[in-house]
């Protein structure tokens, strides 16, 4: 389910290994990136085209590696010669736009707080390319939210997207409801619920149609709307 609220060590559980970086190529079925869009972020993604799509930044040269890593262009491949995890997203996102394979599937978890993080479901991999920043070249990555929770096998690209609640919207609602549910005041298994769903003409674009509930109040919700 997307759009819930996990704690850093139920994720590092759940992908069963400790997430100290941000982009993790091929986890069995899918693969995984941490995403951050708030002010003090050390990457530039961004949400586009309503919140159905991800530019996500590649990442830098380990530290140690160069004097500033931010300074330093993005790597595909390390001086060892193997590929970099910019360099296998990058692969797989060109072999995809061939045609010779079908987007990969990403989960993309999107911190919110130091510790707290949203999960923002799956989405599929369908282009990346470099460009300069200013300074260095950088990659990026264009991810497209799709409908489902499904990991285990690759899709065609989807033509029913999904959308994402921003991350505005997200920290407003987070202190407005401070951080428990709206229902009955529990403060774990939370998810961003929205109050009018999609299917009825609701929006994330305000947070007045977002708020939080814990899992039963969202599960007994979703059981009355038909």
């Amino acid at each position: 389910m997307s759009d819930n609220i996990i704690p850093y060590h139920e994720m590092c559980r759940r992908e069963g290994t400790s997430l100290q970086r941000g982009m993790y190529f091929d986890r069995g079925n899918y693969s995984v990136i941490l995403m951050s869009v708030r002010r003090d972020a050390p990457y530039h993604d961004r949400i586009e085209d309503g919140g159905t799509t991800l530019i996500y930044e590649g990442h830098d040269q380990r530290k140690g590696s160069v004097p500033d890593p931010k300074s330093a262009d993005q790597l595909d491949v390390n001086p060892t010669g193997t590929p970099t995890e910019n360099g296998k997203f990058h692969r797989a996102a060109q072999v995809s736009k061939t045609g010779l394979s079908t987007p990969r599937r990403v989960r993309v978890y999107e911190k919110i707080f130091r510790g707290i993080w949203s999960d923002n479901g799956i989405f599929q991999l369908v282009d990346s390319w470099t460009e300069f920043d200013g300074t260095r070249r950088v990659f990026k990555f264009k991810l497209i939210a799709v409908e489902g929770d499904d990991a285990l096998s690759n899709l065609p690209i989807a033509s029913e997207r999904r959308r994402i609640i921003p991350t505005a919207i997200k920290l407003a609602v987070w202190k407005r409801d401070e951080g428990k549910c709206v229902e009955c005041g529990a403060d774990d298994e939370l998810h961003f619920d929205h109050d009018l769903p999609y299917s009825k003409g609701g929006t994330s674009l305000t947070e007045a149609n977002v708020q939080l509930l814990c899992a039963r109040h969202n599960l007994s919700k979703s059981d009355r709307i038909i």
